[in-house]
């Protein structure tokens, strides 16, 4: 199958966090593929230098860049974007997309894990948009800001309450902050995936019974996987998109229609 280029996205500068595997990979794999300039974290190391190795490849090195970090401390994050920002310009394209879905039921849940889950899903996207903002109101540029949620809230999905909460949070914060950036050109959306097939969620757990139900419940008959989501992503960063801010768009192949059965 073919897809679109975006001739707005070539050279633009790009951060996306998380992105040493899952959807993060998938959306860097995406971004540099149209010719953008690439700069992502994530916490795992091995990840994000095989990707590296993996693009390097086939592409550009001069317009990837990857560094461990940990979005949890948010100094090091916002001083990881002020450094992508000295050697490209400002970040036009910021992708929030940093977070884990671990279970955990209401009994077990603690001061502690609560408010690292929080930290995890939720805080430093706040954070890294109030610096990229501060970037792009003083270099006076439009940007486009990618908020990644999750329909998981939408569904009432049980024993994700820290992650769900997180998820809600960010459809809310997102149009908050498309009202309060849009006088710059600062374009604000967020991104809610479905069940979305991993390498985390394979490992973890996926299994012929669990695509069963999945398809069942989904409009659409198949499984989607990180690529589906990367593609949105894309349409939501590019001046294609450009009378669009404060939106949901839903990459669930329709199974946000039905709550959660079990």
């Amino acid at each position: 199958m073919h897809y679109t280029l975006y001739p707005s996205l070539r050279g633009r500068t790009v951060f996306i966090s998380g992105g040493s595997s899952g959807i993060g990979a998938e959306l860097v794999r995406a971004f540099s593929a149209q010719g953008s300039r690439v700069a992502f974290c994530g916490t795992r190391p091995d990840g994000g230098d095989a990707l590296l190795a993996e693009l390097k490849a086939t592409d550009d090195a001069a317009h990837l860049r990857y560094e461990a970090c940990d979005v949890r401390d948010i100094a090091a994050l916002q001083a990881l974007l002020d450094r992508v920002a000295d050697q490209w310009g400002p970040i036009q394209v910021l992708v929030n997309n940093a977070g884990r879905d671990d279970r955990h039921a209401l009994d077990e849940l603690t001061p502690e894990y609560w408010d690292n889950c929080l930290a995890i899903n939720l805080r430093h996207q706040v954070f890294a948009t109030q610096s990229v903002a501060r970037q792009l109101r003083t270099a006076q540029l439009p940007g486009s800001i990618i908020n990644m949620g999750s329909i998981s809230w939408m569904r009432g999905r049980p024993n994700l309450i820290g992650y769900t909460t997180s998820k809600a949070a960010i459809s809310g914060m997102t149009r908050t902050l498309a009202r309060e950036l849009g006088d710059a050109g600062i374009r604000v959306n967020a991104l809610l995936p479905g069940a979305i097939v991993t390498e985390r969620q394979t490992a973890l757990w996926r299994n012929a019974e669990e695509d069963q139900k999945f398809i069942d419940l989904q409009c659409l008959k198949y499984r989607l996987d990180a690529s589906h989501v990367a593609r949105s992503t894309l349409f939501l960063a590019s001046d294609d998109s450009d009378g669009i801010t404060g939106q949901n768009l839903i990459v669930d192949a329709g199974l946000a229609q039905v709550s959660v059965a079990g």
